[in-house]
């Protein structure tokens, strides 16, 4: 047995990494725990953005219009919104590898069980319960990942961890979206639960055990939401990110109906915003380590430019490769607001770690029910943009507001 192997079973709490800057563990033991939590962020990515792209063949298998099969990305996203607090606040106590195992292993479940759902409304509750675990996964898979690291390089591991999240848009989300396309849309969920079953093995495997920390407890964790920084951050994540949702939830029939495209170019535009979130989650965790404000605030100009110019220029296919890839860039802050949250949140970042995957599903939720409304009352699929665009104008003036306060306080 390897000396790496040897100490994930000898049960040595990976918590030591944080102590001495990764050297509780080897290098290759810690590299394959950053890998198989991947995995499940790759299997979580893939369950939640395929459905963008199947959206038109489930409304059509069960008979509903295009804007009313969105609830079904809002019931998703609102799994994870009620999920993520609920579940890190009852398994304060848990430790975090039964944590991990115990979420991964729902979300497999909750994925082959879409694939028999006899009705939409069905289809809609299991894709609620699917959401569930998701945001908790994140969150204490982000943990994990930056204590195995010193404090300088905690963004870089977060957004490692999310690199499985970001290929899933690159390869996963295409792959299962023409797997659906050329077979049926179950044939995709049924994919995605056979990842989240492979990661269960893994996590099995490759984390090692550890103890319930010291002094965790349901009171502990709920203090996060008695710290306004907590709120402010999540808000930025809630609000600012709701563009990129806004516009990804229809990219289907903006790429058909709107740009004209067939339908086999949709997996290329899937590809094109999985490419963007790759390079925005890279470059962010690496700008996130320089600076955490510079990277937020930035990014939400960016986006602001960005969902304006896919507003009015989405009906040309050159300028819809263009945004969408560049849409898909604005994944940059994630890492950075992730990171922002461990600081903010003291001792009580389980709740806020998972909460921000809240944030961002809210975000999710809201950004397809208003590009819904604009579609709905006839603006076309291409004003998805400017709803971008209003919510990212909102979320860089909810990150001012957090840094006035913070210098505000800094100056006390």
């Amino acid at each position: 047995m390897s000396t790496s192997a040897a100490r994930l079973d000898s049960g040595e709490d990976f918590e030591a990494g944080r102590q001495d800057g990764g050297g509780g563990l080897s290098p290759r033991a810690v590299a394959l725990i950053v890998i198989a939590l991947a995995v499940g962020g790759f299997g979580i990515g893939t369950g939640e953005f395929v459905i963008m792209g199947l959206l038109p063949d489930v409304a059509s298998s069960f008979e509903v219009s295009i804007p009313s099969a969105g609830y079904v990305i809002s019931a998703y996203a609102l799994g994870v919104v009620v999920g993520a607090p609920i579940i890190a606040i009852l398994a304060a106590r848990l430790p975090r590898r039964v944590l991990l195992l115990s979420l991964m292993g729902l979300f497999a479940a909750g994925n082959i069980l879409s694939v028999l759902a006899p009705s939409f409304w069905s289809f809609t509750a299991l894709r609620f319960i699917t959401g569930l675990p998701h945001g908790a996964y994140f969150g204490v898979a982000s943990l994990v990942a930056a204590s195995m690291v010193p404090p300088n390089k905690r963004a870089r591991a977060v957004g490692r961890v999310m690199l499985g999240l970001t290929i899933a848009t690159l390869a996963g989300t295409p792959l299962a979206t023409l797997i659906g396309q050329s077979l049926d849309w179950r044939a995709a969920f049924l994919l995605v639960g056979a990842i989240g079953a492979l990661t269960v093995a893994l996590l099995w495997y490759f984390l090692p055990r550890d103890q319930v920390q010291e002094g965790a407890s349901i009171r502990r964790e709920l203090s996060a939401f008695g710290r306004t920084q907590v709120w402010l951050t999540l808000g930025i994540a809630a609000i600012g990110f709701g563009g990129m949702f806004s516009v990804f939830s229809y990219i289907a029939s903006t790429t058909t109906i709107t740009a004209g495209l067939p339908v086999g170019m949709v997996s290329v535009v899937l590809a094109l915003f999985g490419i963007g979130m790759n390079v925005g989650n890279v470059v962010g965790s690496r700008l996130a380590d320089w600076s955490l404000r510079g990277t937020i605030g930035g990014s939400m100009v960016f986006y602001i430019v960005v969902m304006l110019c896919f507003a009015m220029f989405a009906h040309n296919p050159i300028a819809l490769y263009i945004t969408v890839f560049l849409v898909g860039c604005g994944f940059a802050p994630g890492p950075a607001l992730q990171t922002r949250l461990m600081d903010v949140a003291a001792d009580a970042q389980t709740l806020a770690a998972a909460s921000n995957h809240s944030a961002f599903n809210i975000a999710n939720a809201l950004g397809a029910w208003l590009g819904g409304l604009v579609i709905t009352w006839g603006w076309g699929f291409a004003a998805t943009g400017y709803v971008g665009a209003f919510l990212s104008a909102v979320g860089l003036c909810v990150f001012a507001v957090s840094v006035m306060l913070e210098k505000r306080q800094a100056n006390a």
